[in-house]
Order: C-alpha cells, then structure tokens, then sequence
C-alpha cells in the first residue's frame, strides 16, 4: 500500500463527503420546506389542495427563508463540532471517557500495549501518540483519532489488552497507525462534524417536545413542531447512516492489509478478529458517544435498525477471509483465565532486564547500505516488520529508567536537556547555571543523573528518546512548555551557535508540540503544485548538499543529482552563506502545503542528493528524517545491515 496513494484517496473521499453532505443538505431543506407545508395547508383547511396548490398555496418567499435556516443550522453544528474536534484526538477520547494510560504505569498488560505502540512509532519516524483506555469496555476494540500524526491518539478497550496476545494487539495497533499514516483519521473527524451537523435538527426537535413538555403540559401545540423536527432529523439519521457506510467500509480493508504489510503476520489481526467474534461482548461499546465516532473504530462498535445497510464496518468473516482465504469459520472461545505462561518474561523485559550500553555516536552511517536507505524512502508511512524489530531492539538497549521518564511531564523534559548537554565541561557549567536559575530542582537534578548515559549517544538513539518523550512533553500545562521551550533553546544557544544536528533534533521535536500548544489551528488541505516553490525547494536541496560534502565539485553534483530527479530547470544552487536555519524553518513552513502527489517527488530528490556520493552522513540522514517529518510523511528507520549486526 503507497503511503501518497492513500493520501491522494483521503482527499478524494473528502470530496465524496462533501458531495453526499451537500446532497442532504439539500434533501433535508427539501423535507422541512414539505412539513411545513403541510402543517400550513391543515391550518388553513387546504389540505385537499395538496395535490394541485397554486401560486396562492405555495408562499416562495417563506419557503426559501425556511431552506435557508435549515442549510445556516447544519452548517453551523458542523462548522462547531469540527472546531471542538480540531484541538486533536485527546477530545475524542475524552468524550467517550477514556482515561491515558502513565508511561510508568506497572500493569503489565497496559506496558505491553506502550510498548508495541512506540515499537510501530519508532520504527515509522512518527511521534509516539499518547494512548488512552476505556476501562468499562469488556469488548475488543479500538480507535485512532486526530487530525494528523501530530496530534494523533491511540484508545483501546479494557477487553482489548486484556484478551488479545502480544501478535494480536500488535495487528491491531498496527491497523490503526494504517488510519495514522493514510489520511484516514481527518476523513473521520470531517465525518463526525458533517454528521453532527446533519443530526442537529432532531436533536433541537427533542429539546423543544421534551423540554417544553417538562414544564408546559398544557400548551400541547409546541409539542408539534419539536417532533415535527424529530421526525425531519430521523431523516438525517437516515442519511447519516449511509454516508458513514459510503465512506468507511473499503477503508477498513485496506487498514488490515496494511497491518499485514507492517507486522508480515496475517495471523495477528485475524487472530484479533477471530477473538471478537469469540467474545460474548464482542466489539461493542457501551458508552453514548461512541455512536458518533462509529466509523473510527477497529470494529463495529454500535448496533442499530437497518445494521446491514448501515454498518460501518464489513463484517468480521469478510475481513477474516481476506486475511485468511482458508479460515474455516471457526470463531476463537476465549477463556478468561488464559496461560499467562511468558509474563514472567515480559516483566523482566519490561521492568530491567533490557541490554546493555547503548553505541557511541558513529560518522558514518556505515551499518546502513545503499539499498536500505532507498527501501526506507520507498516505505514512507509502510513499516516493515523487521523495522518494527531494528525499533523494538533501539528501545531495549536504552536504560530502562531513562525510557521511562522519556513519557513522564516531569522525566521528558529532563531526558531532552540531557540530550543537548554540550561536550565541552565549561560549556556545560554554563548550561547548568542557566538551568538551575531557570528549571524545576527536580527537573535539574533528573538532568544529571542522566547526563552520562547520554554522553556520546548515537543519534540514532537520540531521536528515538525524542520520538518516545513527546507524549510526556504533551503532558505539559502551556506555562511549563513554554519553560520548557525557552530552556532548550537557550542551551542549544550556550555555546553561541546553533549546529545542523542541533537544529534538526529541535525541528523534529517542535514539529510534534507547537501545534498541541499553540492551540487548534485553521487546518487545510495541501493543493499547491511542487512548481509553486522553486525557491523553497532549491534552499532546501542546497543545505542538504552543503551538509553532506565540503568539496565544491562535490556539492555541486549531489545538487544536480537532487534536480534532475525534479527535472526543474529553474533553481539552482544556494551558497552556504545564505542559508540561514530560520530560512529554513520558513521554507518548511511552507512546504507543508504541498499536495501529496508531489511529496515523494521532493523527498526522492533529497534522498538523490544524500546517496549520490555512496555514503551517508548522520547530518544527511537526520536532514531527510526532519525534511519527512514536518511533511507528515513519516520515513521509518534505516535498518542496519545484515552483516553488521
């Protein structure tokens, strides 16, 4: 499954949301403008007219006024939902009250669910996305929610991680980083608002019926014209049900064969499947509010009238039998006092049996071959599952304490100033004193205790804790990220100057927070060609060249390299001297607002220019994972090579 091909066909869907919202829209004015009518023609004695009304029966002027209202309230519950919803996936766990599990949580089943969830983000390059549990839910299900990887959120139901095995979360975990990586999760959000939008006119008709039913029950005729509303927002129930069936159900195919892609394990989400339909409770949810993120979820999660047309999910045979052709029928009979024959196991992988020190910090990525880094490119948003393993064994040889507090509010911020600790011990004195003037003591002294297991680290290592310590970032109130902010850009600035490596672990990091901070922001869909920024891609492709050669002839070709693969004539070559690091924070900014179709065309050119030399830097290679990364196309890990491992 192409990562740019599932993004193109989000945004087609998008339109086909917008068709079929506009067309009940429309239908729905129709039906109340009809209602209404009627309701006028009995108050007037005309109703035998009702076949034949004139001009004098039919008031065009009313009607269009009662068209108008209906169109201005749905739009309006849209336009409202969808701007409570673009603060990101946390509001809609929180509104089917899932709680977020701790980082140094010592359930054993919820670390083994952390643990799988930052395998699939380190191995992909995206944030880790915070994950949140439904604790009275004894179904197996689950949901991904957010507008982009940036502000996704992973839920799942208590049945979920107390059911499934470590193969079968992992299917399931991965199905939902398909909705992560393909566009699938701002198609729902869109989904959710439309539709509540559509439903807002019944849910006003209850209100007036029931409402003034409470406290007049004599004044019966304010009755009519709430179920009247009822009645037309049966309607948009109606509707609804069919755009959420129109646009979610494929979806839910491709996601499971892009868990079998990510994890090469078939048997995983089968096994998960096989085990709902095994479950008394099966996918179900309790709660309310899960009708209206339905068609978010691993599996069918409400049950209603008219199931089959309006299902948002095919049914569990049919996804079964496309995993497994040769499946029998046989649902899994779950036994709630399973083995928990490994555990013993996991605890000790979990709680300090992990490997020993982490590697020093190389100059060449030598581990890596040419054909690793170009497959790395070629699966953008498609990790594999040797990936996942290269990710699962990054995490391992890190300290269990300092992963630990990677995903803590008080640890994360700890872990990323030691990080940026300078080599140099005045340097770093200085740093210190800024910090303790500046930082919690707790903060502070965190710091240095993790000062020398960073010393030296790899920077493969180093963006890893950075990928892993965002959910703890976010954990932040605004007044201590802003702290936060102001601390590590003034350590960066110690010694009076800020590196390329320096700047792309603080690109990386700020591309996952500024938006969660900073408050929702207007979001739109990219629709700008590669054509429209000659300037951005050319300062972008030069400091990739500047980064990787010192030579001339050097630069120059790696350049030429990156361009011909764009085949535009019209950049060239940006002397070293002129490119600033805001220029290219700018020039990021702006790319961000590439259409897909033209993201892999930017990326395959930059990594045309890293390997047209046959060796690739650390700096080249974290240039191109920031460069992805602020695209919202992550680039999973470049794997070691066989023979170095």
């Amino acid at each position: 499954m192409n990562f740019f091909e599932a993004q193109h066909r989000a945004r087609k869907k998008t339109a086909l949301l917008v068709f079929l919202f506009g067309l009940a829209v429309v239908i729905m004015a129709l039906v109340t403008n009809f209602v209404f009518w009627v309701a006028y023609l009995i108050r007037a004695g005309k109703l035998h007219e009702i076949l034949g009304p004139g001009p004098e029966v039919v008031n065009w002027p009313v009607f269009g006024v009662i068209g108008i209202g209906v169109v201005a309230v749905i739009s309006h519950g849209s336009w409202s939902k969808m701007s409570q919803l673009s603060a990101g996936g946390k509001i809609v766990a929180e509104s089917l009250g899932a709680k977020l599990i701790a980082q140094n949580t010592r359930n054993l089943k919820q670390r083994r669910l952390l643990n799988v969830v930052a395998e699939m983000a380190v191995a992909s390059g995206t944030p880790a996305p915070p994950v949140y549990v439904l604790t009275e839910e004894r179904g197996i299900n689950a949901f991904a929610a957010g507008f982009s990887p940036r502000d996704a959120v992973i839920g799942v139901t208590r049945g979920t991680i107390d059911h499934l095995d470590r193969d079968q979360l992992q299917g399931v975990i991965a199905h939902e980083f398909s909705h992560i990586f393909n566009g699938d999760m701002r198609l729902n959000i869109r989904l959710t608002g439309i539709l509540h939008g559509i439903l807002i006119i019944g849910q006003i008709g209850r209100c007036v019926a029931y409402g003034r039913r409470r406290k007049s029950r004599g004044d019966w005729r304010l009755w009519i014209p709430g179920w009247v509303l009822m009645a037309i927002g049966f309607a948009g129930s109606f509707f609804g049900g069919l755009i959420k069936a129109a646009v979610s159900r494929q979806r839910e195919f491709l996601a499971d064969a892009a868990a079998v892609q990510y994890t090469r394990n078939p048997d995983g989400i089968a096994g998960a499947l096989k085990k709902i339909g095994g479950l008394g409770a099966g996918s179900k949810i309790k709660t309310p509010a899960a009708a209206e993120i339905s068609h978010s979820l691993f599996a069918q999660g409400v049950s209603g009238i008219l199931q089959s047309l309006f299902a948002t999910h095919p049914s569990l045979s049919a996804r079964i039998r496309r995993i497994d052709p040769g499946w029998g029928g046989k649902f899994f009979k779950i036994d709630i006092s399973e083995s928990r024959s490994g555990e013993k196991k996991g605890i000790e992988r979990m709680y300090g049996a992990r490997g020993g020190r982490v590697k020093k910090t190389a100059t060449i990525v030598a581990s890596a071959t040419m054909e690793d880094f170009a497959l790395a490119i070629d699966q953008i948003g498609n990790p594999r599952q040797d990936t996942i393993e290269h990710a699962r064994n990054l995490i391992d040889a890190l300290p269990v304490s300092v992963v630990n507090a990677a995903g803590e509010s008080y640890g994360a911020p700890a872990v990323i100033y030691s990080l940026m600790l300078d080599s140099d011990r005045l340097i770093r004195e200085r740093q210190f004193t800024h910090l303790t003037e500046h930082a919690e003591p707790d903060v502070v002294a965190l710091t240095r205790t993790f000062m020398a297991e960073m010393a030296g680290l790899d920077i493969t290592y180093r963006s890893t804790l950075i990928i892993m310590a965002v959910p703890g970032l976010k954990q932040l109130s605004v007044d201590q990220y802003r702290v936060f902010r102001k601390n590590l850009t003034a350590l960066i600035e110690t010694d009076a100057e800020v590196d390329m490596l320096e700047w792309v672990l603080r690109k990386i990091l700020f591309s996952h927070l500024e938006e969660h901070f900073s408050g929702p922001m207007r979001r739109k869909s990219p629709t700008y060609r590669l054509d429209r920024y000659c300037k951005e891609v050319a300062l972008i492709l030069s400091a990739l060249a500047h980064a990787g050669h010192q030579a001339r002839v050097d630069i120059e070709e790696a350049f030429t390299a990156a361009s011909e693969k764009l085949s535009n004539s019209e950049i060239s070559l940006v002397e070293k001297n002129q490119i600033s690091l805001a220029a290219l924070d700018r020039a990021l900014d702006r790319l961000t607002r590439l259409a897909p179709e033209d993201k892999p065309r930017l990326l395959k050119a930059c990594a045309a220019s890293v390997l047209n030399d046959q060796i690739i830097l650390p700096v080249e290679l974290k240039l191109l994972r920031a460069f992805s990364g602020v695209l919202d196309c992550p680039m999973p890990l470049v794997l070691p090579a066989k023979a170095a491992s």
